[in-house]
Order: C-alpha cells, then sequence, then structure tokens
C-alpha cells in the first residue's frame, strides 16, 4: 500500500514540475515577443527610396527621386511634392488622364497613361501596385495614332 502512495504522489509532483516548466516556457516566449517588439527596427519617415518617371507625348524625360513610407503607388505619388497627376475613378481604380499638366485623351487621339514597374509593364493600377525599396516607376505617355 505504502508505494502505491508513493507512485500517487510521485505522479502528482511530476505533473506540478511538467505544470511549472509550461509555465515559465510560456513566459520566457511571451516575453521574448515583447522585447523583440520593442526593439525591431521601426518604419522611419521615408524609409524606401523610389524614383518616379515621366514620359511624356514629346519624349522628354521627367525624373523624381523621393522617400515614402506609402504601401502603394498612389501613396507614393502623393508624397511626391513636385509630381502632379489626376484622373477619374472607374471599375478598375483610379484612371490616369493628366499627369504634370499633360493630358492623354482616349477619345481625341486614342492616348493613354502606361505603367512600367522596374521596365516591365505594370500588373496593377497605382491603387494596388506595391512599393518597394529601389523600385523605378515609369509613366510613359502611350498614343496609338503614333503621336508618342
Amino acid at each position: 500500500m505504502m508505494s502505491k502512495q508513493t507512485t500517487g504522489q510521485s505522479n502528482v509532483n511530476q505533473n506540478k514540475s511538467l505544470f511549472i516548466v509550461a509555465v515559465i516556457l510560456f513566459a520566457t516566449v511571451l516575453t521574448f515577443f515583447f522585447v523583440y517588439q520593442y526593439f525591431a527596427p521601426q518604419p522611419t519617415e521615408g524609409a524606401k527610396a523610389i524614383t518616379i518617371q515621366v514620359l511624356d507625348n514629346t519624349q522628354t524625360l521627367t525624373e523624381y527621386q523621393t522617400n515614402t513610407d506609402a504601401e502603394y503607388l498612389l501613396d507614393a505619388m502623393k508624397d511626391t511634392p513636385e509630381f502632379s497627376f489626376s484622373g477619374y475613378e472607374s471599375q478598375y481604380g483610379l484612371t490616369l488622364t493628366t499627369i504634370n499638366g499633360i493630358t492623354a485623351d482616349w477619345d481625341k487621339d486614342n492616348a493613354f497613361w502606361c505603367i512600367y514597374v522596374n521596365g516591365e509593364m505594370g500588373n496593377y493600377g497605382v491603387e494596388t501596385q506595391p512599393v518597394a525599396d529601389g523600385d523605378v516607376f515609369l509613366f510613359e505617355y502611350a498614343g496609338l495614332n503614333g503621336n508618342a
């Protein structure tokens, strides 16, 4: 009978020890998480250096170097003071019609603004195009009537 009591007491002690180890492990992980969050690099103003280029209807290239925290191109465009643009909302998002005072009028001359990202034609509109450090965005005036 004595050995059963000792075995039962041993199991209780073992369960208590496992519980204590689990609590210590949980507290350690939780502490590590909060310390990491505190000391992790925080976003700073102008964390991404990007280039915005405009190739207009006269084949003049204008380039803007800008620093931004923007996640998407539209916000980076807004962060670039010398760069101006306008457009209209469509079912596909913002459609650019005018950049730096130059309007690409599809109805008048089959012209539009084409977006290139790091040398390749963009797959997204300005509202959904992600921005990464070092990106180069080119807005090219494109006319189907040969005027660009």
